[in-house]
């Protein structure tokens, strides 16, 4: 066996003493974290995209899942502030109201559940420049305070609060699970159609069951899917039917209450209306007495959705070249990754933000800045790791 020198040793411990220092890197598990490509917050902004969110009063998060990426915008002292938050393939999002909670699902094997809170205040410590950590009071960024592992086969996508309980969309599992406090999560409600003999089929993914439309119960709520048809056939194959094919569950009945969808997306309810991302046509539409009714043509997939009383954000994505067969209503050439404002009253859009070197938006969620305005970490302004450290290292949520 080879004995190293104390020049080989010091080399190597001193490589390990340097590993995992920025607090951005170990926040998201992530040494690449500190080196986001820039050419990724590269964006066009149109029409009236800033005196929306200003007007609203709002923190806009947006879930750029192939990107490994989580933006937040808002306007911050009269400025448009971009943050950002770099996590392994994001997806759904929820914001929990009654403990200010903000919930972002990680994709990939095994899947992740990150739970953020607002900074409030730190410890007060003779070691730390106090100044440093100040400088966040203002600004309330939201700090990662725990991560559940949840097995890949769940394949979770959407988050939704129903009643006083976080649920996810565990596709895997074509079923809605309930986020239990220790750490496990159960099965909950899942539609009929997977069940055979009496018993429902978990075993993989067979209807892309992709996006919860929140009520105050389970039976009060709906759920997206690609089909309603257990086959041999399955999503991710490309002879997998999808051309009119997807549907929207009952909560209730777990029967379909919509069908002639294509991969649909991003049900909500608002106002008592059941609104849905026709991904595969790259509309937004909603349901009129059981019928799809189209409200607007975006430029690429859509998804994501949120609405208020006046405006609907949108998402639209471009479509992976394997994937093209997924959207047979759209130029797929032509898509754009981006984020759209439809002003509901006059349905048109009246403002985007563009991506150009984006790929794919998954989730939107607002959340009053006067609770938080986004991350620690600034798209545009040169990092203050001694801040960020600062800030880590004392923080109170």
């Amino acid at each position: 066996m080879h004995t190293p020198s104390l020049k080989q040793l010091d080399q190597i411990w001193d490589k390990h003493s340097d590993e995992w220092r920025d607090p951005l890197e170990i926040i998201s598990l992530n040494q690449n974290a500190s080196n986001v490509d820039s050419k990724l917050f590269q964006s066009f902004i149109s029409g009236r995209w800033w005196e929306t969110i200003e007007k609203l009063g709002i923190t806009l998060f947006v879930t750029r899942e192939y990107e490994h990426l989580v933006l937040a915008y808002c306007i911050r002292d009269g400025e448009p502030t971009i943050s950002y938050y770099p996590l392994p393939h994001p997806s759904g999002m929820t914001f929990d109201k009654t403990t200010e909670s903000l919930y972002i699902a990680s994709t990939r094997n095994p899947n992740q559940l990150f739970r953020f809170k607002p900074f409030s205040n730190s410890m007060r410590r003779s070691d730390v420049m106090q100044n440093r950590v100040d400088s966040y009071l203002s600004t309330k960024p939201l700090i990662p305070v725990s991560s559940q592992f949840v097995p890949g086969c769940t394949y979770l996508h959407d988050l939704a609060m129903i009643g006083d309980n976080l649920h996810a969309n565990a596709v895997g599992h074509n079923a809605v699970i309930r986020m239990e406090v220790d750490g496990s999560y159960q099965r909950r409600w899942w539609p009929k159609c997977i069940e055979l003999n009496g018993r429902a089929r978990f075993d993989q993914n067979y209807l892309q069951l992709n996006s919860i439309a929140a009520g105050n119960s389970l039976k009060e709520s709906f759920f997206s899917a690609s089909t309603d048809r257990v086959s041999s056939r399955r999503p991710g194959h490309k002879n997998f039917k999808v051309d009119k094919q997807g549907v929207i569950f009952s909560g209730k009945t777990r029967q379909p209450i919509v069908r002639g969808l294509t991969r649909p997306h991003s049900a909500r309810i608002h106002h008592e209306k059941l609104w849905v991302d026709n991904s595969g046509y790259g509309e937004l539409g909603y349901v009129d007495d059981g019928q799809y009714k189209k409200y607007v043509e975006l430029p690429g997939w859509t998804r994501g959705l949120l609405l208020t009383d006046t405006v609907a954000f949108v998402g639209s994505s471009r479509v992976i070249p394997r994937f093209r067969m997924y959207a047979p209503g759209l130029n797929v050439d032509e898509s754009v990754c981006g984020i759209h404002v439809i002003d509901l009253n006059k349905q048109k859009i009246t403002g985007s933000v563009v991506w150009p070197f984006g790929n794919q938006v998954f989730s939107i969620v607002a959340v009053d800045t006067k609770i938080t305005s986004g991350f620690p970490t600034r798209v545009g302004v040169k990092r203050s790791t001694l801040n960020e450290k600062a800030l880590y290292y004392s923080f109170i949520t």
